[in-house]
């Protein structure tokens, strides 16, 4: 399956700094845990910025408080007193984590026995988060069995299958959240819906009519400017446009341009050293690009590794056996070449004609060897 990393966005967080933030009060209630808890914290994201509130629990009562330029969801956890001889308590997934809306204004939310049994009250972002959730939730309880499934398979032909079918439940998903936009446009979740259904590998065609239906208030939000801009960004790289030229530095430091590559099918590989569905998927790769590499086939990967992480982006191309031409800049996810694709996903890739335009997209294994069996006998 693949790894879903999220970019920071630096221009959403301009955009959200030209809103008017608005204050937020989270008041909070722990009632019969068992454990003594000594701190809760909140993860969300305004702007583009990853936050981290927390606060001292005092008798069971809490209060975190800080301004957001709109509702956002976030996560509620907890961190429980150390054992006696200093020992930090484990926390559980499902028992010691929560998911709240927030909107601006006072929040009510009390847990009774973990966190996993919480009511939250005051914030219409999160009453209609409960209803989208509730539409999900056959789907979301379906994808939890097979990923348990695919975590428990031991051979690769039961987990590609099991990989098929969570693909399959995943659009029903995201069909879902369409369908939530399309009958609440103006919902405070609206703008978070829309973008469970684009997903990290949008369809310009298919996700601009869904975003068109938000009122103008929702559109003037940062997270719907990103959006616009992604959607955008998709439209630019739809199948049968030509890529978008950029040029890097391979592993020696010297520049390669995409357009130098013309004249061959071409594989664009977004990757990371870091990333193992990527290191994964690697093999297959290889085995694609021996196979055609005589008939015009050629791959450009394009790493997101990390600043400082040179050496071991080169290890990983050597210990791969990746015998093509690798570029990067070492910025991780602001490589600027990421940024110029909007990617936010990977693995990533796009394959390209001889002349440079897009014939396919997110294709991997069997499905990229059918292609180039189509393109290049």
């Amino acid at each position: 399956m693949r790894i879903l990393l999220l970019l920071a966005a630096v221009l959403v967080g301009i955009m959200a700094n030209s809103q008017e933030e608005k204050k937020f009060i989270l008041k909070g209630k722990i009632k019969n845990i068992n454990m003594p808890v000594e701190k809760v914290y909140l993860r969300y994201s305004n702007g583009g910025e990853r936050r981290l509130d927390s606060a001292v629990v005092n008798k069971g009562s809490y209060t975190i408080s800080n301004t957001i330029a709109e509702p956002v969801r976030a996560t509620l956890s907890v961190k429980y007193v150390a054992a006696a001889d200093g020992t930090p308590v484990k926390t559980n997934t499902a028992r010691d984590y929560t998911a709240v809306f927030l909107s601006p204004t006072t929040i009510s939310i009390v847990s009774v026995d973990s966190f996993s049994n919480t009511t939250v009250k005051g914030s219409a972002a999160h009453d209609e988060m409960k209803k989208l959730t509730a539409l999900l939730k056959p789907y979301n309880d379906e994808i939890a069995q097979l990923s348990n499934q695919w975590r428990e398979a031991k051979d690769e032909e039961t987990k590609n299958k099991l990989t098929s079918l969570f693909e399959a439940v995943e659009v029903k998903s995201k069909e879902a959240n369409k369908q939530y936009v399309q009958a609440n446009p103006s919902s405070p979740i609206a703008i978070y819906a829309v973008n469970q259904f684009a997903g990290y590998d949008i369809d310009a065609d298919k996700v601009q009519p869904v975003f068109d239906l938000l009122p103008a208030n929702l559109k003037a939000l940062p997270s719907a400017q990103d959006l616009a801009a992604r959607i955008d960004i998709a439209r630019k790289l739809g199948i049968g446009k030509t890529a978008i030229d950029f040029t890097q530095n391979d592993t020696a430091g010297v520049p390669v341009s995409l357009s130098s590559l013309r004249g061959k099918v071409l594989l664009v590989d977004f990757w990371a050293s870091w990333c193992g569905p990527c290191r994964r998927d690697n093999p297959n790769v290889v085995k694609i690009f021996n196979q055609y590499r005589d008939k015009g086939f050629h791959v450009l990967g394009v790493s997101l590794d990390q600043p400082g992480a040179q050496e071991r982006w080169i290890k990983a191309i050597h210990d791969d056996k990746l015998t093509w031409t690798h570029v990067s800049d070492l910025k991780f996810w602001e490589n600027e070449v990421a940024k110029l694709y909007g990617i936010r996903a990977i693995p990533f890739n796009l394959l390209l004609d001889r002349e440079g335009k897009i014939i396919a997209r997110n294709l991997h294994g069997e499905e990229l060897e059918k292609k180039l069996s189509e393109v290049l006998n």
